[in-house]
């Protein structure tokens, strides 16, 4: 029986590119196993149910709280809540799977809190006016979303030091494999500072 293995959390300041990272290592490294977060925003066009996020209502939101269904959840930019179901968390880690949570700052306070044990990664990107370029350039967001978001990330960016490891996104396959490697370099001794990939989380 293989034995549990050790928990990587990714978490950065928002449109660092989290999601387009975690996306290149599920394409690249179908070993390591992705958690899907439930939210309760509306889908983005492309995103598909149960492959980027579990769209819930907030009725069903309440009620995996409720019923500690979630390892960790958040209202994100004050809008929309997200939350990483647990069981599908525990399975991964039980079976000995590679294993990443990709989730936002404050559910990856919670995960500290309940699962110390776990390798915190906080992705950065390499200057705040590659963020601004890639938050503006997704064009998903109106001129008050994008200014709440960049109030966020000014916030998000603070807490840096409270992650183990930082690895910093200028190309996002080079940020990837990085992840892939901090997962197998024997749980975690790893160097206090990394450099990786662009994208849009």
């Amino acid at each position: 029986m293989s034995r549990p293995s050790r928990l990587v959390v990714l978490a950065g300041p928002t449109a660092v590119g989290k999601g387009t990272v975690a996306a290149a290592v599920r394409e690249r490294h179908p070993e390591v196993w992705i958690s899907v977060s439930a939210t309760t925003r509306a889908p983005r066009p492309g995103e598909v149910d149960g492959v980027h996020y579990h769209f819930v209502s907030d009725e069903e939101f309440d009620r995996l709280v409720a019923a500690d269904e979630l390892l960790e959840w958040a209202t994100v930019h004050r809008v929309a809540r997200y939350g990483t179901p647990r069981l599908p968390v525990e399975r991964a880690l039980a079976d000995g799977r590679p294993a990443m949570l990709e989730i936002d700052l404050q559910g990856a306070r919670q995960v500290r809190r309940t699962m110390p044990e776990a390798l915190f990664v906080f992705l950065k990107p390499p200057t705040w006016d590659e963020l601004v370029r890639r938050l503006v350039g997704r064009g998903t967001e109106d001129e008050e979303q994008r200014e709440r978001r960049l109030a966020t990330a000014r916030e998000e960016l603070a807490a840096e030091d409270e992650f183990d490891v930082a690895v910093t996104n200028h190309e996002v396959h080079q940020a990837a494999e990085e992840l892939v490697a901090l997962m197998t370099l024997g749980h975690g001794s790893a160097p206090s500072e990394r450099s990786a990939a662009p994208g849009g989380s």
